[in-house]
């Protein structure tokens, strides 16, 4: 891959149209990356100290916060350091690892939101058989695949990305690797790389949200078919959670990847809100609609005081 460029490294512009208040935005993003690790490692000791919480809907979510937790590490470090007025290059190989855990991480946890949707249609559609098709060895694998359904596409979008040769600009506008931004950088003819890119995102992303929407539809109608307003509640409230989180989700991928004009501004706005504020959301989302959750991060802060003040 190397050998194909005479690039040492790329310069990131930033977000565009932002001159002049990299101040704030260091001072927005410095609060809300460790708030966001916070929120997620809270959730995650939250889940693994609570005996009552070990069960396959908890488990995948520990797996979100954990991935919460790395997704925005990708990016948030460097894009602070270039706020700060320090270096804005990255170096080649820099780029390309930082372009596929990008895509890895984020395509994994599209798979796990997908999985998630799967356990909420298992558990309301067949409660009785609930723990027999949730079982442990059925939990892993599902895991499993979504990692490596995430690997497979980070490394078809990275490989089609960095054997096209770089030779000329090394520019990149926008805050941080992705293929609509590097692609154009390319000192030979990138029009087949860009389409398998949208093609992967695309079909991968079409995928999801298809399954995510059977499992639903299915969890709508057996919501329907409960009698009593309560168990509607009930019922409804164990799926409020993950689909705001969906939302938050899936909607920056559409909005940047399959839209026909490319919008720089919009594409980094969105990118933002993917990567730093849903990570941070979720984490407020779970820990804030779920009782089991809330009950284990009061046991954990009170232990926490009790050590302090004895």
């Amino acid at each position: 891959m190397r050998n194909h460029t005479e690039l040492n490294e790329f310069i990131l512009l930033g977000i565009p149209q932002t001159e002049g208040v990299e101040t704030v935005l260091l001072g927005i993003f410095s609060f809300i990356y460790p708030l966001t690790l916070l929120g997620n490692l809270l959730i995650l000791l939250a889940i693994v100290s609570s005996s009552t919480l070990h069960t396959p809907m908890f488990f995948f979510l520990g797996l979100l916060s954990i991935l919460d937790m790395l997704f925005p590490s990708v990016l948030c470090p460097k894009m602070l350091v270039y706020f700060s007025g320090q270096n804005r290059a990255i170096s080649y190989k820099g780029c390309a690892v930082q372009l596929f855990f990008y895509h890895f991480l984020g395509s994994t946890e599209g798979c796990l939101y997908s999985v998630m949707a799967y356990d909420r249609f298992v558990a309301i559609c067949h409660p009785l058989r609930y723990k027999l098709i949730m079982r442990p060895g059925v939990c892993v694998g599902l895991v499993l695949a979504a990692w490596l359904v995430g690997c497979l596409q980070a490394t078809i979008l990275t490989s089609f990305t960095f054997q096209l040769p770089y030779c000329g600009p090394n520019q990149v506008d926008h805050f941080f690797c992705d293929i609509p931004v590097i692609l154009p950088l390319a000192c030979a003819d990138s029009s087949f790389a860009q389409g398998v890119a949208s093609t992967s995102v695309g079909f991968l992303a079409l995928m999801l949200w298809l399954s995510i929407c059977a499992s639903y539809t299915c969890i709508g109608i057996a919501i329907l078919r409960i009698r009593s307003a309560e168990g509607r509640q009930k019922a409804f409230s164990t799926c409020s959670a993950h689909l705001t989180a969906i939302l938050c989700a899936f909607g920056p991928i559409i909005i940047v990847y399959l839209q026909p004009t490319p919008n720089p501004l919009l594409d980094a706005m969105v990118q933002l809100l993917n990567n730093t504020v849903s990570p941070m959301l979720n984490s407020l989302i779970y820990s804030l609609r779920n009782k089991e959750v809330k009950s284990s991060l009061k046991r954990i802060f009170h232990n926490v005081v009790f050590t302090v003040l004895h």
